[in-house]
């Protein structure tokens, strides 16, 4: 399927990569925890990881091979990895690949969860520094000897700003650090990882993997580019002949057996099918976000917005180098005097929800939510102001999403 188109290759990739039985378009959902072996000894070898095979659930399942293949097809990496939800993807990564000691440098504008989730590593003796990635100076001048990783979001949550990608890409690479790419708001068709030498990329199903807000979950890709013969922190019992699966084995071992975030086979099957509408929905999310971006910018009630597609934004080259369209996020800050909960309260179409990549489109207001527990200068330093709203912008028809701004802005 090499020469095909990537819509194409992703309505036939479940039928064609894994060959389901029956003559099924989609691999059927495993709901057994349980595994029987014929002989004892096939057991043994596939614990010991001399053989292929499934020996408890929470490890893996055929649904969960299944969207493994695909995803990891989708990236043109080694293998991938699935879990329950995008944090317990990052959570395991990190927990299994780094420890106490070890000094990793990450996005200074990264989302607020992830955000907590790093500080909580940082508790444990992982040594942590935020970096503006906006441009590979900061994190050149941030390198320590026991730099270990680069990790950051290449479209930040809620301001957008977008990492210098490609060179610190190859900062990571001269460094021999990993380089740790969350890819959730660019997937593989807007958005070519290994073009800027990732080591893994990371990210939620639940957004526009899967597209449809009706089901979580998380992986990680091995890209293949990342000499994990070189990272000391590899396990000698995971230190097998082939050294491209040795950091997959560590995360699958420490991170999902040991932690337990597993994906469940349902909801491997429902990300499988709504992967099928990847690029439909994202072109439309695109293009939508580009022409509400437009309208709100030369809006009076309007004091800034924040999206990559244009022409203003300080990463918009970055943007246009890097990724086939801008996405779906767009955030935006009202004028002095207009309250973010009542005007959100004005909209009628568009949903307050939180979450990103579905096909509606949502918004909520940024501060007093998904930033509340980061201080008020941790805010600023990231540039969210109180008067901010965030939006993922859904497929609808432009016309309408526009009207809906028009009656509420009218209420002010």
């Amino acid at each position: 399927m090499k020469n095909k188109g990537f819509t194409t290759r992703l309505v036939h990739a479940d039928r064609l990569i894994n060959s389901p039985e029956s003559g099924a378009v989609h691999q059927p959902t495993t709901n057994s925890v349980l595994f029987e072996f014929k002989e004892a000894q096939d057991i043994v070898d596939v614990f010991q990881g001399k053989q292929a095979g499934h020996v408890y659930g929470r490890s893996s399942t055929g649904s969960n091979v299944a969207l493994q293949n695909i995803l990891n097809f989708l990236e043109g990496g080694v293998g991938a990895v699935t879990f329950a939800t995008g944090m317990a993807a990052i959570t395991a990564t990190m927990l299994s690949l780094f420890k106490a000691g070890d000094h990793i440098l990450v996005s200074h504008f990264l989302f607020g969860n992830t955000r907590s989730l790093i500080e909580t590593m940082g508790a444990l003796g992982i040594e942590v520094d935020f970096v503006d990635v906006t441009d590979v100076i900061n994190v050149k001048s941030a390198f320590k000897e026991n730099t270990k990783a680069v990790y950051l979001e290449t479209i930040a949550n809620p301001v957008t700003q977008v990492a210098d990608l490609r060179a610190i890409g190859q900062l990571c690479e001269d460094r021999k650090a990993l380089f740790l790419v969350d890819n959730t708001m660019t997937p593989a068709n807007m958005f070519d990882a290994k073009s800027v030498l990732a080591s893994l990329t990371i990210g939620s199903l639940t957004k526009y993997i899967a597209g449809h807000g009706n089901v979580l979950g998380g992986a990680v890709v091995d890209t293949g580019l990342f000499d994990w013969a070189s990272f000391e922190n590899i396990l000698p019992l995971y230190r097998t002949a082939d050294t491209s699966q040795w950091g997959l084995t560590q995360i699958k071992k420490r991170g999902l057996r040991d932690m337990g975030a597993t994906l469940a086979p349902a909801s491997a099957h429902a990300i499988s099918v709504g992967l099928e509408t990847l690029a439909l929905r994202t072109e439309k999310t695109s293009e939508n976000a580009l022409r509400l971006a437009t309208y709100l910018h030369g809006h009076e009630h309007v004091a800034a917005v924040y999206y990559p597609g244009l022409a203003d934004h300080p990463q918009h080259f970055l943007a246009r180098e890097y990724f086939n369209g801008y996405g779906g996020i767009l955030s935006f800050d009202l004028t002095d005097g207009i309250d973010p909960i009542a005007f959100l309260n004005a909209l009628d179409l568009v949903i307050c929800a939180t979450h990103l990549g579905d096909t509606r489109t949502l918004a909520l207001p940024v501060a007093p939510t998904i930033y509340f527990e980061c201080s008020e200068q941790q805010r600023k330093d990231m540039n969210i102001s109180d008067n901010m709203i965030r939006m993922s912008i859904g497929i609808e028809d432009i016309d309408d999403l526009v009207a809906d701004f028009e009656q509420a802005f009218a209420k002010f």
